[in-house]
């Protein structure tokens, strides 16, 4: 009897898998198989070095690959520097707070595979396998990465607008943002957690410690010893020093945990799209089961993700395999 219910747990446990997880079936996990195939180990070692070297690149590549797929899907786009005649995705004003240590992964994982297998591996692809190893060196799930995707063809800021999520949106208008994606209610909510590690700039969260509203000076939603301690490093002034940043998780800040979401029950959430996931109905019980377990919280974001990186995902004469991440190929 005890073999039987071990059994169906564990076929349960799969289903949850099988139903969940979307399948892209121009992807394949073993896409270089023959052509490259120790793209896992090379981005690997690149990215585990990396994170040594800088803490918050997890964070970084994490944010990076987020705004990627956001902006017409996971193509790379947002690694192409801007030239002459070409405002790039990159120099979008949302975009120009994206740290470089975690554009600095991809490149260098970019390079080491090129001295490996040149002309092979997409960086869509890098970034897609990259970001999964960070996530797991920095303590979070690992996952399969379906590969296979090729680098796009166009990177303008002007497509950037309206696709990536704001501080200042109504948790109505992220929800219709992410659904727009094809991702749910709860994706959103699972992805959020990925600001267990990270930091924000005091402009993203200013509003909230300063001036609220006529009734209050600080959002009541937030815990009020926290919130005057961000005023010492984000002191009221005209003018923000832009290198100055505050941690999205108090508790364990270089460690992807669960700890994000047990600092919203506590009002330590930095930015105020985080805190109103717990105050929604909509959101609520899911940001309560990832604050209680971490596994329901890894098991969420996990399917997530997969379906994060499946979004717009271009193949055959829709892209093109860079040779250099930053630059679209010249023929």
């Amino acid at each position: 009897m005890a073999f039987i219910t071990s059994l169906i747990s564990l076929l349960a446990a799969l289903s949850f898998f099988l139903v969940f997880i979307p399948c892209n079936a121009r992807l394949k996990h073993d896409f270089y198989k023959k052509t490259c195939p120790n793209v896992e180990k090379i981005i690997y070692n690149v990215a585990s070095q990396k994170l040594l070297e800088a803490p918050v690149t997890a964070a970084g590549a994490l944010r990076i690959f987020f705004h990627d797929c956001f902006v017409k899907g996971c193509d790379a786009s947002v690694l192409i520097a801007s030239s002459e005649t070409n405002k790039a995705e990159r120099d979008s004003e949302i975009n120009l707070s994206l740290p470089g240590d975690g554009y600095d992964v991809f490149f260098r994982a970019k390079r080491a595979l090129e001295l490996q297998c040149p002309g092979i591996v997409s960086c869509a692809d890098i970034m897609a396998i990259a970001t999964r190893d960070l996530v797991h060196l920095a303590g979070g799930p690992r996952w399969e990465v379906a590969k296979g995707r090729r680098d796009g063809l166009i990177s303008k800021a002007s497509r950037v607008e309206g696709n990536i999520p704001q501080v200042n949106q109504t948790i109505s208008q992220t929800i219709s943002l992410f659904k727009s994606k094809g991702l749910s209610t709860l994706d959103m909510v699972a992805l959020s957690g990925g600001h267990t590690i990270g930091f924000s700039h005091c402009k993203e969260f200013m509003p909230r410690i300063y001036s609220y509203n006529k009734t209050h000076d600080i959002d009541p939603t937030m815990n009020q010893d926290f919130a005057r301690s961000l005023r010492g490093s984000c002191p009221k002034s005209k003018k923000l020093d832009p290198t100055v940043v505050a941690l999205n998780d108090v508790s364990t800040p270089f460690v992807f945990d669960n700890f994000y979401y047990k600092n919203l029950k506590k009002g330590l959430g930095l930015l105020a799209t985080d805190q109103m996931l717990l105050l929604d109905s909509r959101t609520r019980a899911y940001v309560r089961r990832m604050a209680d377990a971490k596994t329901a919280f890894f098991n969420h974001f996990v399917v997530a993700m997969i379906k994060l990186s499946n979004i717009g995902v271009k193949t055959g004469k829709d892209g093109e395999i860079r040779r250099d991440c930053g630059s679209f190929n010249v023929n």
